[in-house]
């Protein structure tokens, strides 16, 4: 009987660690699917405080407030262009604000495109707290903004979505009638693209939030060009080649080089032709 005492120590011990682990990992899921909105959104990195203004790039613009359906009320710039070929709404990735697109905003006045951009409930001076039905909303009440206040038909609306903003752009294209859509360094889904980041975590069970981009395409209308980069160190190539992939009408694909925040200024002159010539042949001018 004495010699099975260290053994049953032993296993003890090891029961002991092997309980302490199983503890720990259930900790980490609970704390993973509890707190995964602050994993997806980012609206105070680097700051929700404006740093500029297009003033500050030489471009007069309007502060604009747009009421969503449920009341928020988001805050956003509208830049217009004095002969406009259309007018371009953009929904911005999951970080920062509006003030930290004027690059953006720089190329899209020079491509000849009024632009409306805005920050989603929570981000920048916009009211509330980010949810995925409630960035929708905030998409939604951009459109309208365009489409009825402003009188923009549908028609001569382009859609431009960066990173989550692309999640957001097709899921308003899949609604509404835009002219183009324009996907930039966008993600499949969010489940899809938890289970690549986190392949030690059930992250397709985890996830409470959709973000379905490619399911999104199959209901889009308009042509589609999907812009991404194979050194995005964020979102992977595949991610933008599966979504070309889905596409069944007019589309076109756009390589670029660099990171996925930097991919549109490292590649340049590629990244204005490339837009240029898809607008070019989709609107006709």
């Amino acid at each position: 009987m004495l010699k099975d005492e260290p053994h049953r120590r032993e296993t003890g011990r090891v029961m002991t660690v092997l309980l302490s682990i199983a503890l720990a990992y259930v900790g980490v899921l609970a704390a993973v699917y509890f707190g995964q909105a602050s994993l997806l959104y980012f609206p105070g990195i680097p700051s929700r405080e404006l740093s500029a203004t297009p003033l500050d790039i030489g471009l007069e613009y309007e502060n604009v407030t747009l009421p969503a359906e449920d009341g928020e009320h988001l805050h956003g710039w509208w830049i217009p262009h004095p002969r406009p070929r259309a007018a371009l709404l953009h929904l911005h990735g999951n970080a920062g604000n509006i003030s930290h697109r004027l690059e953006l905003i720089r190329i899209f006045h020079q491509l000849g495109l009024s632009v409306l951009i805005f920050d989603y409930r929570g981000y920048g001076r916009s009211q509330g707290k980010p949810s995925e039905e409630g960035t929708q909303c905030d998409a939604l009440a951009a459109w309208r903004h365009l489409t009825e206040a402003r009188g923009i038909a549908p028609s001569q609306v382009v859609l431009h979505g960066q990173s989550l903003g692309a999640a957001l752009a097709a899921w308003l294209a899949a609604h509404e009638r835009p002219a183009v859509l324009i996907l930039e360094s966008a993600f499949t889904s969010v489940p899809e693209l938890a289970a690549e980041l986190y392949p030690w975590l059930p992250a397709r069970r985890l996830t409470r939030f959709r973000y379905a981009t490619r399911e999104y395409l199959g209901t889009v209308r308009c042509p589609v060009l999907v812009i991404h980069s194979p050194d995005d160190e964020i979102i992977p190539y595949a991610h933008g080649q599966q979504l070309y992939a889905t596409v069944a009408g007019p589309k076109a694909f756009l390589k670029l080089r660099g990171d996925h925040n930097t991919g549109f200024l490292m590649s340049g002159r590629d990244y204005v032709h490339g837009l240029d010539a898809f607008l070019r042949e989709h609107l006709g001018r």
